[in-house]
C-alpha cells in the first residue's frame, strides 16, 4: 500500500494549503503569556528602616497585617484598610527593634530588640503579654513555630521558648554557630529549624536534639537568607520566599544593583527582575494570599509588588501616608 500523502489528509474541499493537524493547532486558543509589572503597586515611606544586613524588620501576617520596626517603634500597616497603628516604643528604655515576626495564625507579634530580650503582643488588644529575657546581645531573627519562639542573637545562641509558659521554665539553647545568628525558618511541616549566621554556617536543627542534625559549611560569607520550599519536601534552599501556588521563588539582593528576582525551580530561570531600591534590598515578607511581596530597604521606603499574579495596575501610586508621621 502506498502511504497517504500529509497533505491529503486535509477535507478535499478545503481551501487551505494547511494540514487539518496544523489548522487544528492554528485554532487552539493561545496560552496567556504572563506578565509581571516592573513597578511596584504601592509605596510606603519607611523613616528609620536601618540598612543593617543581619536585622529582619518586616513581616507580614496572615490577617493581611504588615509589622514593620522603625528605630525604636513597630508599626502595624493593614493592607485592607491602610490604616496604621504604633504597637509599641522602646524609646524608653533606650532600646532598638532588631526583627519582628508574626505568629502562624497572626495574633501574636513578637519584637526582638537589641538590648537582648524579646517581647509578645497581642494585636487585638495592642497588649504585651511576653517579655522572655536570656540574651546577653540583639536580637536579629525571630521564627514560630506553634507558641513556641526560637529567637537568634548576636551572642550566638538560638533560644526556644514556649510563650504560653513562665519565661525559662521550657527554654531550650541550640549552641553552634560561632559568630551572630542572622536567619532562621522552620520548615513547613515544622520539624526542622535551619539557622544561618555570619559565621558562614547553615544549621539544620530537629525537636529532640540540641546539635544540628545537618551542617553546610560551603558558604563564602554570612548566611541570613533562608527558606524552605512548599512544594518539595525536605528541599532546602538559600533564597528567600517560595510562591504558595506554583514552583517559584523570590531573591533580593544588595550591591550593585539592589534588585529583586523571580526564579523558576528547578530549572531557576529567571522569570522577571525587578529594581526601584537604591540601597540593598534586606527585608522581604510574602502577602497571606501568597501573590504580592513586600521588599524593604535603607532607602526608608517599603515596596508592593505582585510577583505571583497578574498585576493589578501598571501605574506605580506612593501612598501620601508615611508609615512614621501618619500616626502622629
Amino acid at each position: 500500500n502506498e502511504r497517504t500523502p500529509i497533505k491529503s489528509q486535509s477535507s478535499p474541499y478545503s481551501l487551505s494549503p494547511l494540514s487539518t493537524s496544523s489548522q487544528r493547532l492554528l485554532r487552539s486558543p493561545h496560552k496567556a503569556t504572563r506578565k509581571i509589572s516592573r513597578i511596584p503597586f504601592k509605596v510606603l515611606d519607611a523613616p528609620e528602616l536601618q540598612d543593617d544586613f543581619y536585622l529582619n524588620l518586616v513581616d507580614w501576617s496572615v490577617q493581611n497585617v504588615l509589622s514593620v520596626g522603625l528605630g525604636s517603634c513597630v508599626y502595624l500597616w493593614s493592607a485592607c484598610t491602610s490604616q496604621v497603628t504604633r504597637l509599641c516604643d522602646l524609646s524608653s528604655d533606650g532600646n532598638v527593634v532588631t526583627s519582628v515576626a508574626w505568629s502562624e495564625r497572626g495574633h501574636l507579634v513578637a519584637v526582638g530588640t537589641h538590648n537582648g530580650y524579646v517581647t509578645v503582643w497581642d494585636v487585638a488588644v495592642n497588649k504585651q503579654v511576653n517579655k522572655l529575657q536570656g540574651h546577653t546581645a540583639r536580637v536579629g531573627a525571630l521564627a514560630w513555630n506553634g507558641d513556641v519562639l526560637s529567637s537568634g542573637s548576636r551572642d550566638r545562641l538560638i533560644l526556644q521558648r514556649d510563650t504560653r509558659t513562665p519565661p525559662n521554665v521550657t527554654e531550650r539553647r541550640l549552641a553552634g554557630h560561632r559568630q551572630e545568628v542572622c536567619g532562621l525558618k522552620w520548615s513547613p511541616d515544622n520539624q526542622y529549624l535551619a539557622s544561618g549566621g555570619n559565621d558562614n554556617r547553615l544549621y539544620v536543627w530537629n525537636m529532640q536534639s540540641l546539635s544540628p542534625v545537618q551542617t553546610y559549611t560551603d558558604h563564602l560569607a554570612a548566611v541570613k537568607a533562608i527558606a524552605w520550599s512548599p512544594h518539595h519536601h525536605g528541599s532546602q534552599v538559600c533564597n528567600l520566599a517560595w510562591s504558595k501556588h506554583s514552583s517559584e521563588l523570590v531573591s533580593t539582593h544588595g550591591y550593585s544593583q539592589n534588585q529583586i528576582l523571580v526564579w523558576k525551580y528547578p530549572s531557576l530561570t529567571q522569570v522577571a527582575k525587578l529594581t526601584g531600591h537604591s540601597y540593598r534590598v534586606l527585608y522581604l515578607a510574602l502577602s497571606p494570599d501568597g501573590e504580592a511581596i513586600v521588599t524593604g530597604a535603607g532607602d526608608e521606603t517599603l515596596r508592593f509588588w505582585n510577583v505571583f499574579s497578574k498585576a493589578r495596575s501598571q501605574k506605580e501610586t506612593r501612598s501620601v501616608l508615611s508609615l512614621y508621621t501618619g500616626i502622629r
